[in-house]
């Protein structure tokens, strides 16, 4: 070390020499700074994995860039994507959409992120109707015992704990419209949007409770069906498949799946604004410049409800365009 000394001052001198080695010691300082903070960041992530939040609704970004990253390549159907997307950017004036995360519960995410992001009122029917009390009144009033038998997308089969966990998600799902809709700020909801869609459980139990609803109204038009009263139109529909003749196969094959395996169908979207009273515009990029590609579920919505878009480049998965005024 004392050679090596000699050296550094005869060569540099001794500024020199004490400006070489305080520059030493901070490199040797920021690298162990370093090593710890990877270690440190290491073992938070492996000791408490529950803590680490995505947010589900993503910032909004430039429809072309977007179109660029998901529909690379020279493949035929990507190049014919990026043809729509750039004629959608300008013949449609739609510069900028909010991706959502692809799962299956897109549909439902892009719905209700809307809604509660834009506090649009409360359903009329809600407001006359105690939600909370839906489960146990289709069970006593009306001897539909089958809904033990509803799943919870991911989690499945409830059992005999499913009118709790029903409650569980009408009351969040009551709670959240009603704290949107009161909160008058902008900048303040969108805080609580950004709480709300970075936790899964909660989020996910807002989607199960509109699972519910709709099952409800699925209910009421069968029974109305079978009194001869009027329905709705599309509800002629659901009930004229072999898979959804009576609220049970509805159910089974249609609600229990969604969140798990698969997503709401588009003819849903219907069953979707009725329960929720929004006009729902549903955009499909796969049907530009056709009659199809522009579709507002239900078809028979009244005036006053509020608008919302979706859209879609695969019938799968859904994201929010920003419509410019």
């Amino acid at each position: 070390m004392s050679s090596i000394q000699e050296v550094l001052t005869k060569v540099f001198g001794p500024v020199r020499q004490c400006l070489f080695l305080a520059v030493a010691a901070l490199f040797m300082m920021w690298q162990h700074f370093k090593a710890f903070t990877s270690l440190w960041c290491n073992i938070t992530c492996q000791g408490h994995p529950k803590q680490k939040r995505n947010w589900s609704m993503n910032a909004e970004v430039d429809m072309l860039s977007y179109c660029s990253k998901k529909w690379k390549g020279e493949a035929l159907n990507a190049k014919q994507m990026r043809k729509v997307y750039e004629d959608v950017y300008w013949k449609r004036n739609i510069k900028t959409l909010q991706p959502i995360k692809e799962d299956n519960y897109s549909m439902l995410r892009a719905v209700m992120f809307q809604v509660f992001s834009q506090a649009i009122p409360f359903p009329g029917w809600m407001k006359e109707t105690d939600i909370l009390k839906l489960p146990e009144k289709l069970l006593y009033s009306q001897g539909c015992n089958w809904i033990q038998q509803f799943s919870f997308g991911p989690e499945r089969y409830a059992g005999p704990k499913v009118f709790g966990k029903l409650r569980s998600c009408l009351e969040l799902f009551k709670k959240e419209w009603v704290d949107f809709y009161t909160c008058k700020d902008r900048m303040e909801r969108k805080k609580m949007c950004r709480s709300l869609f970075s936790d899964d459980a909660k989020e996910n139990k807002v989607y199960e409770a509109v699972k519910f609803i709709m099952l409800h109204l699925i209910i009421e038009a069968h029974e109305n069906l079978k009194s001869e009263e009027p329905i709705p139109s599309f509800f002629h529909y659901f009930f004229s498949r072999d898979s959804s003749s009576d609220p049970l196969s509805y159910m089974m094959n249609h609600l229990n799946p969604v969140g798990d395996t698969i997503g709401l169908e588009q003819a849903e979207l219907c069953l979707v604004g009725y329960a929720l009273e929004v006009k729902i515009k549903l955009l499909r990029l796969t049907k530009f410049n056709t009659e199809d590609f522009e579709t507002i579920y239900p078809a028979d919505h009244k005036r006053d409800w509020h608008e919302i878009t979706l859209m879609t480049d695969d019938d799968r998965h859904y994201n929010i365009p920003v419509i410019a005024n």
